[in-house]
């Protein structure tokens, strides 16, 4: 009986690209997308060659926090698509091919050329670190990204509440499954701080105890501050708006730890 394929061995490195690492949540709502861009901004000015895909083909929220909806890419003679370049970060996303009330009506097979499109023909150049924001969830496109090429590593982003916790579990579940390493979690909205008063907006539930069981580490604990959405609004992330903010710090530490990881 003929072994079945391996789908894995579809992976290809990109060419130019050392890391990839996907940041993932398993649910809507928890600030993935902040924390993906704020990351991405944090890396940069950490000295490392950046560059930030957002895969959320349904929602993407990138265009938005960096400051470039509207924008379209150029293609070159070589019909390779040039990247739009913010605070020293190549950014590309479907956000910047299609209308922001348009609704992405795809199944599979077009999610999977468009995933590989993004990977292949974009023309990223040399990058220490690509990081791709994954839509919430363990669907197809997270499982296309990992067949195209390899993954060195995953982050995963939770708030504090059990209700968050049930889905993050999914997603650790799907990256053990994938071998995908994952490199640590960060606890987003974690508190509230109301001048130096740190006020809990949900409750605490078993995530310690979670990570601890399963040998992971807690990146940071990110604070809700409204100045962060704040600049996500206005289209600059802020690690690069508000650089003292309690909140800007956090991501920048997380910064110099993944920055360790991959050296």
């Amino acid at each position: 009986m003929a072994q079945a394929p391996n789908p894995f061995d579809q992976q290809k490195p990109i060419e130019g690209i050392h890391n990839i690492i996907c940041v993932a949540s398993g649910k809507g709502g928890v600030g993935k997308s902040t924390v993906s861009a704020n990351l991405a901004a944090a890396l940069a000015a950490k000295g490392m060659r950046v560059g930030l895909l957002d895969a959320d083909i349904y929602g993407p929220s990138i265009p938005r926090m960096y400051g470039c909806l509207g924008q379209k890419p150029e293609v070159d003679e070589n019909n390779r698509i040039q990247p739009l370049e913010r605070h020293n970060v190549k950014i590309m996303s479907i956000g910047f091919l299609i209308d922001e009330e348009a609704a992405v009506v795809w199944r599979g097979p077009m999610l999977f050329k468009a995933i590989d499109q993004f990977l292949r023909d974009v023309e990223w150049g040399e990058l220490d670190v690509l990081l791709i924001d994954l839509p919430p969830g363990t669907g197809d496109i997270p499982l296309s990204i990992v067949q195209k090429t390899p993954v060195q590593g995953a982050v995963v982003v939770s708030s504090p509440q059990n209700v968050a916790l049930a889905d993050v579990k999914k997603s650790f579940d799907m990256f053990d499954r994938l071998n995908i390493p994952c490199m640590g979690l960060i606890e987003n909205m974690s508190y509230f701080l109301n001048g130096e008063e740190k006020i809990e907006m949900f409750p605490r539930g078993e995530l310690d105890q979670y990570i601890e069981k399963k040998k992971l580490e807690k990146l940071a604990e990110i604070p809700f501050h409204p100045p962060v959405s704040a600049a996500a609004e206005m289209g600059i992330p802020a690690v690069i708006a508000q650089k003292d903010l309690a909140s800007s710090q956090a991501f920048m530490n997380v910064a110099e730890k993944l920055k360790n990881q991959l050296v």
